[in-house]
Formats: C-alpha cells, structure tokens, sequence
C-alpha cells in the first residue's frame, strides 16, 4: 500500500522564516519517489503561490499545486454552499484572493458573509463592522480557530482570538473551516484523489493537526519540532500514532513511516524505529528508553 502525506507547514518544515533541518531530504524524497503530498497550513495570509516562493527563499520546493490553505479551504467550502456569493472579509489575500476565484464580492453593505481570516495587523474598525453585519444577519465564517501565532518576540493574537471576541458581542458562533476541521483534510484528499485509508496526517499541535487526521480516519505522526512537548501530549485524551523528533527521522523511510512491513514469520519489523524515539501506537505510550516493550491490543509485539 502506498501513503499519501498530508502534513502541517509552521512547526513541521518550517519554523517562522527557518528550515527544520531534514525537511528539505523529507520532501526531496517524496517529490523523487513520486509520493503524493499536500502541505496544509491553517495560515490564511499569503496564497498558495506567495507561499511557494517564501519556501523556496529557505530551501524548500514545493510546488504551488502541493499547498493547501485555510483561506482556500474556505473559498472551496462557501463555493460549495451556495448561499450567496458577497463577503465582507477581514483578511489578506491568501483569503480575498482564493474567494474572489470562487467568484465571491467583497463588500460592506448586508454581505451574506462575514469571513475572519489571519492578518498581520487587525482593525479595530473591520472588527466593529463585521460585529454589526452580524448582528443583521450576516453568516460568520472563520477560517481557523488557532487563537495564537508564533513570532520573534513570542506569541500573538490569532483568528482564534479575534473570533472569540466577535463570538462575545454577537453571541454568535463562527463556523471554523480549517483545521481541525474535516472538511480542510477532505478537500485536500479530493484534490490528490487519496483516501483516507491509505492517508497519513504529520503535524506538530494535538488539538489541530492530530485530532484533524484522527478524525479523518488517517494515522497521525505528531513531531516534536514545533508547539508540543512529550509531556504536553499527555494533557489530551487521543494519541497520535508515532511520536517522532522531526520529519528528518521519516527520511529513508517515507514508503513505510509506520513499519508495517511483514517478514515471512509475520512478526512486524520496526527495525528502523531506533531507541531515540517514542512511539504511540494507537493506545497508550511506549517509551523507548531501554527497549521499545509492547502496546497491548493494537500491534503484536515490538522488539
């Protein structure tokens, strides 16, 4: 069985404008091996192709048709709903652009949508307006619920955020589309033409990247080269699949990341997964300190 890797930006082959070293091998061998990919991020500032050519500034190539975006999530997602077709959008153009080719008119005046996406810097004013609109009925959509952003100085308001006090004037609920969102992992799929069966999820936050894969239906590989911690993982009721230090660790391993291959005796081999990483594998933690042990009622025996 071949996989498809769908997988996180910030905190999984970048961290702000810096490579995660490995990253560039990680998709150098998938694009080589003719693996199918999509790079998901739930940052809706710049399009798909700004982000191509920020990631080629750092030493990634990535095609523009490998990214996905919470801003295009969004636009794919309204297109669909058929509700109207005017938006008043607090954003930048990774969401006006994707919206305005679905065909959408940006607007102030009764839109069917309000639509909060990322930006660097949010107005007070748009705020005070998009409450409004609401109030009279506009429909509130929001592209991602992250309420934090990472920058040199440490955190920053995210959408998350900045929803959640339109949420507390209106008393209104945005419909979130990004991550953890299904219906951003299922549009990823329908345009690589995968399923979620043969799916892997790679990311570096539980409450975004892995629930979104685990509740896709794909396997998960949560990397610790971004947000979480190993002790940060134990704070969620859900474990992802494989734990692992970066995607570097994936390198040389990319048509078997989960050791599936069977030897004749039928034993699993893992014998690429090295004592320097923990695992999860499905139901509880499997330290790798001094051996791997076993995890009961999911793999046979791991040695």
């Amino acid at each position: 069985m071949g996989w498809t890797f769908l997988m996180d930006m910030d905190g999984v082959l970048t961290n702000e404008d810096h490579l995660v070293p490995g990253a560039d091998d990680f998709i150098a061998e998938l694009r080589n091996n003719d693996i199918p990919f999509s790079v998901l991020t739930n940052n809706s500032i710049r399009t798909a192709r700004d982000q191509h050519a920020r990631l080629l500034q750092i030493g990634l190539d990535i095609p523009e048709e490998s990214i996905w975006t919470s801003g295009m999530a969004t636009a794919d997602f309204l297109a669909s709903q058929d509700q109207g077709d005017t938006a008043f959008v607090i954003g930048e153009s990774g969401l006006t652009t994707p919206l305005y080719e679905k065909g959408f008119v940006t607007t102030e005046t009764n839109p069917d949508y309000v639509v909060l996406g990322e930006t660097r810097m949010y107005s007070f004013e748009a705020i005070t307006s998009a409450i409004r609109m609401i109030e009279r009925g506009s429909k509130f959509i929001a592209t991602n619920p992250d309420v934090t952003g990472p920058s040199h100085d440490g955190s920053i308001p995210a959408t998350g955020a900045v929803a959640a006090m339109i949420s507390k004037a209106t008393g209104r609920e945005p419909y979130y589309v990004g991550k953890p969102n299904p219906i951003m992992m299922r549009s990823a799929l329908r345009r690589l033409g995968s399923h979620s069966e043969n799916t892997l999820m790679i990311g570096d936050r539980m409450d975004t990247d892995i629930i979104a894969g685990l509740e896709s239906g794909m396997r998960t590989i949560l990397v610790l080269s971004g947000i979480s911690t190993r002790e940060s993982v134990e704070k969620y009721p859900y474990r992802p699949t494989l734990i692992l230090d970066s995607v570097n660790d994936l390198v040389g391993h990319t048509d078997d990341p989960f050791g599936d291959a069977v030897t004749p005796d039928s034993s699993t081999n893992r014998s690429w997964l090295t004592p320097s990483f923990t695992y999860r594998i499905g139901c509880r933690s499997v330290p790798s300190s001094g051996g791997l042990g076993h995890c009961t009622g999911v793999v046979r025996s791991l040695s």
